[in-house]
């Protein structure tokens, strides 16, 4: 049980958020710092205080501005009520869900100065991951054809990633890793530093023989490179597809193969047709607009 827990009507929120593969401790302290960035740690809204007393309630609802795709709820969720007071949060939309200019995805009632004070906070993040949700389900789309899973990058905001990654699941995409520490990746500097892909690779297999590792590649031979050295997972960097579909018929079934490098929307189907099994794409979480949501008093 997190410390959400602690406020009024918040024990439903660790379960939401554990269902959207969120910790909800980490959740927590991600919020405190997003509130203090703007309430400082004093948590003042100068302006919101001078106005209303700590007894006047209001109701405001959680409203799209735009059709798009619903992602973090819950996350705004958690916002509101790390502010003080019964705040109660009633959820009218569900993730994942196609949403709708005008729609209404939730209400909040509790006390004014609360609802004004996390108002910026939680649309800012959730507007941010409703976006990067929205510009996922696009790809998602165009690949809903072919056997080909688009995925993110680390190229993610910073203090967003748990974020901005789950808001890709939402959208249809995948999670290519989470950071450095879960997936090896050899990459260009790796190889230049070791001497080749070959004695990275085995430095990086006897340092953690369980380990996932993944190898950049970014002609064919150094994709048959790669495989002889016992790679199970090549990342083919800026490859054309004619060049990407040689490797997939040379490598076979020998490794999972996912293409990067400047790929589109309107260029993502020529690389699927190849039979890659990914398309990781950073512009999902480094290029993606907001979708816009505000928030609207109700009487």
């Amino acid at each position: 049980m997190s410390r959400f827990a602690e406020h009024p009507g918040g024990a439903g929120l660790d379960e939401r958020l554990l269902a959207c593969r969120l910790d909800p401790e980490d959740v927590y302290v991600a919020v405190q710092d997003y509130l203090d960035e703007d309430l400082s740690h004093e948590r003042r809204d100068v302006t919101s205080e001078s106005i209303f007393g700590p007894e006047h309630t209001s109701t405001v609802a959680v409203t799209a501005r735009a059709d798009g795709l619903l992602a973090g709820l819950p996350v705004a969720h958690a916002v509101f009520h790390a502010m003080p007071g019964d705040v109660d949060f009633t959820y009218l939309a569900k993730e994942g869900a196609r949403i709708r200019a005008g729609q209404v995805l939730a209400r909040v009632t509790g006390p004014t100065r609360s609802l004004l004070a996390a108002e910026r906070t939680a649309l800012n993040l959730l507007c941010r991951m409703c976006g990067v949700a929205t510009h996922t389900r696009r790809f998602a789309d165009v690949l809903a054809d072919w056997h080909t899973t688009v995925l993110d990058t680390r190229k993610t905001t910073p203090g967003l990633r748990a974020f901005e990654k789950y808001a890709v699941r939402c959208g249809g995409g995948d999670n290519k890793r989470m950071g450095l520490y879960d997936v090896a990746m050899i990459k260009d500097n790796h190889k230049e530093a070791a001497g080749s892909i070959s004695e990275a690779y085995a430095a990086v297999r006897a340092a953690e023989p369980e380990i996932d590792i993944q190898v950049e590649v970014e002609t064919f031979e150094e994709a048959l490179e790669a495989v002889a050295a016992g790679a199970l997972f090549l990342l083919c960097d800026n490859m054309s597809p004619k060049e990407l579909g040689e490797v997939v018929e040379a490598v076979g079934d020998r490794a999972e193969l996912e293409a990067t490098g400047t790929i589109t929307l309107d260029t993502a189907v020529d690389y699927a047709a190849t039979g890659v099994d990914y398309l990781s794409v950073g512009a999902l979480t480094h290029s993606s607009p907001i979708l816009d949501i505000g928030l609207d008093f109700e009487e």
